[in-house]
């Protein structure tokens, strides 16, 4: 019988490279005023960080910690986004800037209730207004006070996949002026009868964001025609090459290993070098 997941001892020596570097900072206590519980939070400094001891650094915020450089905490064991790895080969490239990755552990049970923004009779949810706020008035303050960061909304990013692509879609049109490029995977754009749709129709969100917007083939029909309705209606709404990219990925599936083959893609189109 063949084993579900790889065992650990096949990337051992991935793990192990993560606990010993100076530029993984981790924070398993981190604790909101608008979110019961705490929460694990990691910071990952590029290498430029230490070498430039004057410089800042923009700063991209990501969902769903556990399965962004981990693959002991991933949801399948030994499958992340591989965020780290992407960033430093494309820094060391010289094809994006040097970034600062922020990821942001999601709650386990209350995942659903946390990203998204209004509430489902059958599913539940509708607490994502109270997770945007965490992530506008409580971690990002906490990370730039603690860290060479550039602040600014054009040095700033949030992204996820799925929901996580979801909420930050809604937060980038909520609070305006704070994260000015969204990276937008896959997202449930299905959630609450489409009601994404009405917050984009009518909001109008200053500066324009940069929107990384995608989706697999592999996903459904359903869901790539709602991420070509999607980008339509941004691309009506102004959003030009410049501010928008979308992508239908011939071989995309709903999975950890399609995001992480489209990050490099997404990094080098919100964080250009």
């Amino acid at each position: 019988m063949v084993a579900p997941y790889p065992p650990e001892d096949q990337f051992r020596e991935e793990t192990a490279a993560l606990d010993r570097t100076p530029r993984l900072h981790r924070y398993a206590g981190f604790r909101s005023r608008h979110l019961p519980g705490d929460r694990e939070i990691f910071v990952y400094l590029p290498p430029q960080y230490f070498e430039q001891p004057e410089r800042r650094f923009a700063t991209l915020y990501l969902h769903d910690g556990q399965n962004l450089i981990d693959p002991r905490t991933s949801h399948v064991p030994g499958q992340t986004w591989r965020a780290h790895d992407t960033a430093d080969r494309l820094t060391a490239a010289g094809q994006i800037e040097s970034l600062i990755l922020v990821g942001i552990f999601h709650a386990g049970v209350r995942r659903i209730t946390e990203y998204t923004p209004s509430s489902d009779p059958q599913l539940g949810g509708g607490e994502g207004e109270n997770y945007a706020r965490f992530l506008v008035e409580e971690l990002k303050p906490f990370v730039d006070s603690r860290y060479r960061t550039l602040p600014g909304t054009e040095h700033t990013g949030l992204g996820g996949s799925s929901l996580g692509g979801l909420i930050s879609l809604w937060t980038g049109f909520h609070f305006p002026g704070i994260f000015g490029r969204l990276a937008v995977l896959s997202p449930s754009l299905w959630w609450t009868r489409r009601s994404i749709f009405d917050d984009v129709e009518r909001l109008n969100p200053e500066p324009k964001p940069r929107i990384w917007l995608d989706i697999g083939l592999l996903e459904g029909g359903r869901h790539v025609r709602n991420a070509a309705a999607m980008a339509a209606l941004l691309r009506r709404k102004g959003w030009d090459g410049k501010h928008l990219r979308y992508v239908e990925e011939p071989a995309g599936t709903h999975s950890e290993e399609a995001w992480a083959a489209r990050l490099g893609d997404v990094l080098r189109f919100l964080f250009p070098a």
